[in-house]
């Protein structure tokens, strides 16, 4: 059997590792001054492609075959036994600590990360720099999925084209020019697929390959020389330092620490005192433990975290990030580096990882089928849990004309088939009502049709500027409300029903746990401050409706539960971190403080109802004489301080049997 011929050891290059490792754990620990941490998974490609491409090249002009079974068993041993431990390690602390919708989803991203497919699980979900991150125990494993796609893809490339050196050079030198180029063109247009998926990430990879291949070719290719070393360390540092997270990365900023790291690596054996001091023994000690520290860090900050309900301040996120490097040296040392140095064969090596690789996507499709195991909890809990999980309907009769005035607007049907002579305008708040509407149009036979925009109030000549939208969605919500308005007076429905969260609108933002959302309000054609344009504007836009025929009614604003919201509710209850009195708090809410938050609007509602416009108030379904509250009977009634759930709806659904009773009866 041929032999594969290592790279010889250069200290240097671990010590590189140790900067590419600790960037990325501090800057996920939070860490101030390293906004650009996530940079080192960049460093990570460049010198995971230098190696393996370096490796292959070598065998392969030396021995004239590259033996791709021998390949892959050191892939496998090199990998697999610390990635198994940290899933196994994960799976148990998932399965004590995280709610069945989170756990349901851990169980997903189990089986996508251990058949290679994590990048592509969580480019489905997007958001590597959202809030919701932090609950994706598995999501640092993306970049894991990128390396084993790159391990696949380039050895077959290389024995196919192996007895051709120029074509595989030229065809790896065009792969490289197109992956940064569409990296750059797609991280515009689709950042999420930028980040995650492999055609886009793949010439950080081939940037190492190539300065492999080129630099055995010709060793005097790049001169050595400690300025180029020099060019490279800033280049890295200021691209931990500096570089911004969000939706322009990667694109053109991944150039930097890709570049930086090429030239450290090309200089990696000048005798200067930058490589010196990369190969001191803490930094190299750091390297050799990088792909464990890498492995254990995030599924130890984000279980610990979620189930602390965040950190209390540095001491504690210290001890969270010793317990990372502590566990990181334990999985080196005793799993890692014995399999790695271990005489097993390339067959018993195949089938050991076959065995387990198959035992946890079994274990992740059993917790992803019983949907994360509700009955691990106790009833008290659970009704918080449901009610997180009660939030999704069927919306499969939805369409988007291709003609008409609603042309390019989702509209959806909902009750009985038919022409529908009702329709249901506003907010994210239709959403949370449409079980509910739906069951009484059914009860009263009449066909209804519902138009719904996240954070777009029901009001004609609406512009608006929101803190949770970005600009693109804020105009279009101009647009739509104006291409509404255009189709509603020139072939208006018999009747309109207009609800929306109207005490945010008036109030210019949220309340509670989302009192940092904001939003700022103009109405065409009005003046005064912001609650006095909208109630204006939402007055003009009720008359308007009458004018052409349309008998008006208007939902008042469901109570907001400020501090309420059910999936941070039932994780502080299933953390032993809530007791009765603040469960209470967070449940609660006094009616005045109800009425005091819809006060800007409740003249103009009392005028509309002059005018003809009828009222639907849903308070007395939430609220006694002197509390509104999230429970009813016990059980949980809203997903988070504003939207209430599918059986809410449906309990309040006898609200509405009067506006689909006279529609039925037109």
């Amino acid at each position: 059997m041929s032999t594969q011929i290592p790279p010889p050891y250069r200290r240097e290059i671990d010590g590189l590792r140790a900067i590419a490792v600790l960037a990325v754990v501090l800057y996920h620990f939070g860490v101030s001054g390293l906004q650009g941490g996530f940079v080192g998974v960049d460093i990570f490609f460049v010198i995971s492609g230098f190696l393996i491409g370096g490796l292959l090249w070598r065998e392969a002009q030396s021995r004239k075959t590259i033996d791709l079974k021998r390949f892959y068993m050191r892939r496998i041993k090199r990998l697999a036994p610390a990635y198994f431990a940290m899933a196994v390690a994960a799976l148990i602390v998932g399965y004590t600590v995280l709610l069945p919708f989170e756990f349901r989803e851990f169980g997903k991203s189990l089986i996508a990360a251990t058949v290679y497919l994590s990048n592509v699980n969580f480019f489905r979900e997007a958001g590597y720099f959202d809030s919701a991150s932090e609950d994706k125990v598995l999501l640092h494993t993306w970049s894991l999925s990128v390396e084993e796609q790159f391990y696949i893809v380039l050895p077959i490339l290389m024995v196919l084209l192996m007895r051709r050196p120029f074509g595989l050079r030229a065809v790896l030198w065009a792969s490289f020019a197109l992956s940064l180029i569409a990296c750059i063109w797609m991280t515009q247009r689709s950042q999420p697929a930028a980040f995650y998926l492999f055609p886009f990430r793949a010439w950080e990879l081939l940037a190492g390959v190539l300065l492999a291949i080129e630099t055995q070719r010709r060793a005097d290719l790049i001169p050595r020389s400690p300025a180029l070393s020099l060019i490279g360390l800033v280049m890295i540092l200021a691209s931990i330092a500096l570089v911004p997270a969000g939706a322009s990365f990667p694109g053109w900023h991944a150039i930097f620490p890709v570049l930086g790291t090429v030239l450290i690596i090309a200089n990696g054996q000048d005798n200067n005192w930058i490589n010196r001091a990369l190969a001191r023994p803490l930094p190299v000690g750091i390297g050799l433990i990088s792909y464990s520290l890498y492995l254990w860090h995030w599924p130890v900050l984000t279980l610990s975290s979620y189930y602390r309900g965040g950190y209390s301040g540095w001491l504690e996120t210290a001890f969270w990030l010793g317990l990372s490097l502590k566990l990181a040296y334990l999985s080196w040392r005793f799993v890692e580096r014995p399999v790695r140095r271990s005489k097993i064969t390339a067959w018993p090596t195949f089938g050991a990882a076959a065995v387990f690789s198959a035992a946890l996507v079994a274990v992740g499709g059993f917790i992803f089928t019983k949907d994360g195991m509700l009955d691990r909890f106790d009833p008290p809990l659970r009704t918080h849990i449901e009610a997180s999980a009660d939030f999704l309907q069927d919306w499969s009769r939805c369409t988007v004309p291709e003609r008409g005035p609603l042309i390019g607007l989702e509209v959806c049907p909902i009750g009985p088939e038919g022409e529908a002579k009702i329709l249901i305008w506003g907010d994210s708040h239709v959403r949370a009502l449409k079980e509910g509407l739906e069951r009484a149009a059914y009860e009263a036979d009449a066909p209804a049709l519902l138009i719904w925009r996240a954070g777009c109030a029901p009001v004609f000549g609406l512009i608006k500027d929101e803190t949770t939208a970005t600009p693109v969605q804020d105009t279009a919500c101009t647009q739509a409300n104006a291409q509404i308005e255009t189709a509603l007076l020139e072939r208006p429905f018999a009747r309109v029903l207009l609800l929306g969260r109207w005490g945010y609108y008036t109030n210019g933002g949220g309340v509670g746990l989302d009192a940092g959302n904001r939003v700022a309000l103009e109405v065409l054609g009005f003046d005064g401050l912001q609650n006095a344009q909208f109630a204006q504007g939402l007055h003009a836009t009720t008359r308007a409706l009458q004018a052409v025929g349309s008998d008006v009614a208007l939902l008042r604003a469901i109570p907001e539960i400020g501090n309420y919201d059910s999936r941070q509710v039932a994780r502080a209850l299933a953390g032993n971190r809530l007791s009765a009195d603040n469960l209470s708090a967070a449940t609660t809410l006094p009616l005045s403080a109800h009425k005091a938050r819809t006060a800007g609007l409740d003249p103009a509602l009392e005028a509309m109802a002059t005018d003809g416009v009828t009222l639907f108030d849903p308070a007395p379904f939430f609220c006694s004489d002197t509390t509104c509250s999230a429970l009813h009977g016990g059980k949980a009634q809203y997903f988070d301080n504003n939207h209430i759930i599918n059986s809410a709806a449906i309990r309040i659904r006898s609200l509405f049997a009067p506006l689909f009773a006279l529609a039925a009866q037109q």
